[in-house]
């Protein structure tokens, strides 16, 4: 209620990346401070104890996960702890810094309580952020999301050990490590979703090795099911630990907003409320594809219990938020835990 009427209508009166600005200082000011994360636990904390999972190894106290994107430079992992999810996802970190694509380049869409984005994967490196994180002490999973660094000139094998760099890093800090291969907003607008670019990929990667931490693959929400089944079975190739469905999207059909905004807005990545049907199918998808035993994680559109519920009765096992937090604030870690039981969870 607080966010509603007090710290939401100021928020949108900054234009988005402004307001996530404001928010990830709070939230890295929190981070660092005790006395707030004791205070923001108090406020916001689940108390439905009875949520706790153990997947590819870890345990997951609740299944709310922070998705990549909110915290690009791991700042936060603490604040986000306290606000009661389950596990916390930095990133995407590429092996190179980079500043991302010119501004603007973050959109609210409140007709369609979604974002559009084409940030560029800004953030500060691997070396600086695995840093960072070397000495957090969480009681929650940390996952790290890679992904190759923004620069169109790196191609071919350079793209692979551009990737394997941060790979290697992300293993000293990570207790699961995600591989972004889906990311639009790029400056060559390529993926990794190419069946052979994969496995090559993969093949550099070696997920498999002992020792490696359990690597996650997490697709775009704008794929087809035949064109799953063949990158799937190429993950299961390679012994893969579990996938994240689902990144942004570049399609704008069915959306409320009018066209000349869109127009306006231009290119980047939609997320939020208008990709959670189509998430959701992605995830059933992966289901029937991968079968009972390979972990999930549902991100797109999770703005309260139902959308929630909607995701884990299509297989997830886990779930991320990140535009629902822009529009219902803090609190939807703790509402959507409140309504969850034993029995919705999969793993």
């Amino acid at each position: 209620m607080i966010y509603k009427k007090l710290i939401k209508p100021i928020l949108f009166k900054k234009d988005a990346e402004q307001a996530h600005e404001w928010a990830l200082k709070l939230a890295s000011l929190t981070n660092s401070s005790p006395f707030l994360q004791e205070l923001s636990s108090l406020v916001y904390k689940n108390t439905n104890l009875d949520l706790e999972q153990e997947l590819f190894g870890l345990t997951f106290p609740n299944p709310i996960g922070l998705a990549a994107g909110f915290d690009k430079n791991g700042t936060t992992p603490r604040a986000m702890q306290a606000l009661g999810f389950g596990f916390v996802e930095v990133g995407s970190i590429t092996a190179k810094p980079s500043a991302g694509n010119p501004k603007p380049r973050a959109f609210r869409i409140p007709k369609d309580h979604s974002l559009i984005n084409r940030m560029g994967l800004n953030n500060e490196g691997a070396d600086r952020i695995i840093e960072r994180l070397s000495n957090l002490d969480l009681d929650i999973p940390l996952g790290v999301n890679i992904a190759k660094t923004n620069d169109a000139s790196i191609q071919g094998d350079n793209a692979l050990q551009d990737y394997l760099y941060s790979y290697e890093k992300a293993q000293q800090v990570a207790d699961y490590i995600t591989v972004n291969i889906s990311c639009p907003n790029t400056g060559e607008g390529k993926t990794f979703e190419d069946p052979q670019a994969l496995h090559d990929l993969l093949e550099t990667l070696d997920p498999a090795r002992e020792g490696r931490k359990p690597t996650l693959i997490k697709f775009t929400v704008d794929i087809e099911k035949p064109a799953l089944e063949k990158l799937i079975s190429i993950c299961e190739d390679f012994d893969v630990s579990g996938y994240i469905a689902t990144n942004t999207s570049s399609d704008r059909t069915g959306l409320n907003t009018p066209n000349p905004i869109l127009n306006s807005i231009g290119n980047g990545g939609l997320s939020g409320r208008a990709i959670q049907k189509r998430s959701t199918q992605v995830v059933h998808w992966i289901r029937e594809i991968a079968g009972k035993g390979k972990p999930i994680i549902g991100v797109g559109g999770i703005d309260g219990p139902e959308a929630a519920l909607e995701k884990l009765e299509a297989g997830a096992d886990l779930l991320q938020l990140y535009t629902g937090l822009v529009y219902k604030g803090p609190g939807l870690v703790r509402s959507i835990n409140k309504k969850l039981t034993r029995s919705n969870l999969n793993g």
